[in-house]
């Protein structure tokens, strides 16, 4: 078991991460690769992934940062919003090429990472050791498993959901849906000038510098429009199943707080509504068989648990939910995950959760689609949501 060297698990490790944190400069150097000093990511998207920082105190956060790098950065928090929206609505159908015909299909192909290459190389040992990436070399990777060696995309971001800490389905689904063109019809095409412009060090070290396989942009017709896009993913008539409860929903006195992967932290709505009652968590078994997720991931949510046990009485099941959470009457705050639903049958109470941008019946098939139907939802001020 091996956690990751850079990254801990905990409210109180979440808490130091964004205190430390300032936006100034972060439009420009988000993308920065190497060398890792000169890097602008937050590196806070594993503590917004687990509830340890909600999005609203992450966009508060910045309220007094400059303009250009505010707006930057509450644009990649609005980017995580649309995500937990798109899956809500569309649920296991973001499984699945959305919109645009893409290789999809097949097991994990670790050829299709050719280790030969440096920027290759360094970016899987990174994802390996530390569990974290820049967004720029996820990109890097997505594009060159299946943009260019042509393997099917699901496998891949599979074994980045294995990896990365900050791995939600939603966000892990939507950014590789993005990058090979499923979702907007235009792929990203890696080559070596990304790398030239993000970490030129990698190409003076790298064996094949002089023979470099990505010299040039690949070739990439445009996809297809898939035939079986979500019914809902332009408009949703059922828009509660979306939005989960938009109350508190009590079905019998709570006598503990069921926390899930999803909310960890101590602003968890179920959580701040029962101080007094002490916390369970259920490690998930058949799901863990069937994921095997690394070390580094199982070791994030234990060092969460151990750091609120600091606070409060915390009780660890290991079993399946359906199994295990009837038996707790528990308060629980729904997740906007379909995974939830194993949680939610056997709760106590289901408390809302907390939305940066409330729900609506509008379009989803694109970031700026929902983002228009969502207009003055959030507004651009400092304070907003």
């Amino acid at each position: 078991m091996r956690a990751s060297p850079g990254i801990r698990g905990g409210q109180t490790s979440a808490d130091r991460a964004l205190a430390g944190f300032s936006v100034a400069g972060y439009a420009a150097r988000r993308s920065q690769v190497l060398p890792e000093t000169d890097r602008g990511a937050s590196r806070l998207s594993p503590y917004i992934r687990h509830g340890l920082v909600p999005l609203g105190r992450a966009w508060d956060h910045v309220a007094d940062g400059p303009a250009r790098d505010t707006r930057k950065f509450r644009d990649e928090l609005l980017w995580q919003e649309y995500a937990r929206h798109l899956y809500a609505r569309v649920g296991v159908a973001l499984h699945r090429n959305l919109r645009f015909a893409a290789p999809w299909a097949g097991g994990f192909e670790p050829e299709a990472w050719p280790r030969r290459m440096h920027c290759v190389d360094s970016v899987v040992s990174e994802l390996e050791t530390d569990g974290w990436l820049v967004n720029q070399t996820r990109m890097w990777l997505a594009s060159q498993y299946t943009v260019r060696f042509g393997a099917g995309w699901h496998a891949g971001q599979e074994e980045f959901y294995r990896h990365l800490l900050d791995g939600s389905r939603a966000a892990n689904l939507l950014g590789w849906q993005w990058t090979v063109g499923a979702g907007t019809g235009s792929p990203y095409g890696f080559a070596r000038w990304q790398v030239e412009k993000r970490a030129p060090q990698l190409c003076r070290a790298c064996p094949l510098a002089q023979a470099c396989p990505i010299e040039q942009f690949p070739a990439a017709a445009a996809p297809a429009p898939v035939t079986d896009a979500p019914a809902n993913l332009t408009r949703d008539p059922h828009l509660a199943a979306t939005r989960g409860p938009s109350v508190a929903v009590r079905r019998r006195a709570a006598r503990s707080v069921l926390l899930t992967v999803d909310s960890l932290g101590d602003a968890d709505p179920a959580l701040e509504a029962h101080s007094a009652l002490p916390v369970v968590f259920v490690f998930d078994e058949p799901a863990l068989a069937r994921l095997r997720l690394s070390s580094k991931r199982l070791i994030f949510t234990v060092e969460t648990l151990q750091d609120l046990a600091r606070r409060r009485e915390v009780v660890v099941h290991l079993g399946d939910p359906r199994v295990v959470v009837p038996s707790l009457d528990a308060a629980v705050t729904s997740a906007p995950v379909p995974s939830f639903a194993r949680y939610a049958e056997g709760a106590a109470e289901l408390h809302p959760w907390p939305w940066l941008v409330a729900p609506h019946s509008g379009s989803v098939a694109s970031f700026s689609a929902w983002r228009r139907a969502s207009a003055g939802v959030v507004a651009d001020d400092p304070g907003a949501g």
